[in-house]
């Protein structure tokens, strides 16, 4: 459990978002899907967590947006980002016993999202990695918070209510504890949508989450990815078993991204983006500014790019 003084130092950090998705479970589990009009329908069990899933959209929606920055094409072909109000390309439906028909695609990412859960900027980026690539991808986002995500109002925590009600909430959600649930999800993810080839993709927290399950020994992910990771931990380094892509922002410690980088045995990809702040790909990303837009799209590009070079089954 963090000590006060690191989430006073961590609430420095944050600042208010410029816009949330709103959500909150009510009664039975949900899903949040995106995916073309069905032609037909399967029935489905329960994954016994909310998921919010993208899907690539009809080939009449895709951006023409030219590769940079020395990306290939075939894996940068972002559409235009949305700085506030983004509307996601989908709809919340119960899980147990919803109807979908099953997409083409082939391979998954499963993302993590940070501590603040299913803000838009989180959402906009899956749909990106939905949709941004000549590779289809089922892209989800499991609510491990259960539509209890952390309150932006505990930001920043100037008052002992507030350093208790965040130090229970780091308590009730330790990235271990979903880190050791995620090999049982996948099993359960290959099951329900046919999908048997799985990325991860980790925010902030989340990237903590990555960290844990793919140097563990039940490891279900063949690719992983941690953007603007929290706790930032080189002796895990040592032991990830699979190619992976870190993209650190100016207020992540030098010193470990480096370490952490050195001690990686696998294909790799460690960038600093210097001038972004923590969370500049998730939920604290500002995109009303011009230089935090383009570097959000050139994240979403590198780790896309990432994952087209070095996806091994």
């Amino acid at each position: 459990m963090p000590s006060p003084g690191q989430l006073r130092l961590a609430a420095a950090r944050l600042s208010r978002p410029p816009g949330s998705y709103a959500y909150r479970l009510s009664g039975n589990p949900q899903i949040f899907k995106s995916e073309p009009p069905p032609a037909c329908a399967s029935r489905t069990g329960s994954l016994n967590h909310t998921t919010f899933l993208s899907v690539k959209q009809q080939a009449a929606k895709m951006s023409t947006m030219q590769a940079s920055h020395g990306h290939n094409q075939a894996c940068c072909n972002i559409p235009p980002v949305v700085s506030k109000g983004y509307s996601a390309k989908g709809s919340y439906e119960e899980i147990d016993g919803f109807k979908t028909c099953p997409s083409t695609a082939k391979k998954g990412i499963l993302v993590i999202y940070d501590i603040f859960g299913y803000f838009e900027q989180t959402l906009q980026g899956a749909d990106i990695l939905a949709t941004s690539s000549s590779e289809e991808y089922k892209v989800v986002i499991p609510d491990w918070f259960k539509g209890e995500p952390c309150p932006i109002e505990w930001y920043p925590p100037n008052t002992e209510e507030k350093q208790k009600n965040l130090g229970a909430f780091f308590g009730k959600n330790p990235p271990p504890g979903v880190a050791g649930k995620l090999p049982e999800y996948v099993k359960a993810l290959k099951e329900k949508t046919g999908v048997q080839e799985w990325a991860i993709l980790g925010f902030c927290w989340g990237g903590k989450v990555v960290s844990l399950v793919t140097s563990g020994d039940q490891n279900p992910f063949v690719v992983g990815a941690e953007c603007h990771p929290a706790m930032v931990d080189p002796k895990e380094a040592e032991g990830i078993k699979i190619p992976l892509i870190l993209l650190a922002s100016k207020e992540e410690p030098e010193d470990k991204v480096k370490e952490f980088e050195e001690k990686l045995k696998v294909a790799k990809h460690v960038e600093t983006f210097k001038d972004q702040i923590h969370g500049w790909m998730a939920a604290r990303s500002d995109l009303s500014d011009a230089r935090v837009k383009e570097e959000y799209i050139r994240g979403y590009k590198t780790v896309l790019d990432f994952f087209a070079k070095n996806w091994k089954a």
